[in-house]
């Protein structure tokens, strides 16, 4: 009964299953897709700058609120980021790779952060600045697809920092175009059911002056320091 118990344990289930699974032409044919779909993602994305424009839509669950807004960003790798909101209010999003800073023009009024925490589980996009993150925090497969674009889902493994209490990311939807190998769509989701979606339109990859993602705190203006 040891014997059998041991050469039936859940690891060797799951192995087997993989195997079962894998030799099925649909599910072998989305591991395909899946992974092409990754190495040209890599390849289009790794170690590069690029801007866009976006709009964006976020939605409360439990309050039933639907907000929007739109704005310009840039990225470029490792880690850095800049969103500039132009609509409905004007505001930046902006981090270095180590620190991070909301700036409210409006109000003057800075607030000032650790980016690995406001970041962590790919918030704010953040692996759009390093594409890496995708293959290292997420389980990833195949969402949809269609003549146009492939939709990945990326679904946070055991053990990634996440914090389902906070809010925080679970689960990211990419929508990547077949053609140009772009993500044309992020949509974000956590544990309460709310989600965040962007589009992303006039995508240009060009190289970034490093300087552009440091933040100068403007004179007078009011600090909050975010934990």
């Amino acid at each position: 009964m040891k014997r059998y118990r041991s050469l039936f344990s859940p690891a060797a289930l799951s192995l087997v299953l993989w195997f079962f699974l894998a030799s099925v032409p649909g599910f072998a044919k989305d591991l395909g897709l899946r992974d092409a779909t990754l190495d040209n993602l890599e390849k289009k994305y790794a170690g590069k700058s690029f801007s866009a424009d976006f709009s964006q839509i976020s939605t409360l669950k439990v309050l039933d609120i639907t907000e929007t807004a739109s704005g310009k960003a840039w990225f470029s790798h490792p880690g850095k980021m800049r969103w500039l909101y132009t609509a409905p209010d004007r505001h930046e999003i902006i981090t270095n790779g180590k620190s991070v800073w909301i700036y409210r023009p409006e109000q003057n009024q800075v607030m000032e952060g650790n980016a690995s925490r406001f970041f962590k589980s790919g918030a704010g996009g953040a692996f759009l600045s390093d594409i890496g993150l995708i293959r290292k925090n997420f389980r990833i497969s195949v969402r949809g697809t269609d003549p146009a674009w492939v939709e990945l889902a990326l679904d946070t493994k055991a053990g990634a920092p996440a914090d389902s209490d906070s809010g925080e990311v679970s689960s990211i939807i990419l929508r990547v175009s077949r053609d140009s190998h772009e993500i044309r769509r992020i949509t974000t989701l956590n544990a309460h059911g709310d989600a965040t979606l962007f589009e992303f339109s006039n995508i240009l990859f060009a190289p970034l002056e490093a300087g552009f993602f440091d933040f100068k705190i403007p004179e007078g203006a009011s600090i909050i320091e975010m934990e």
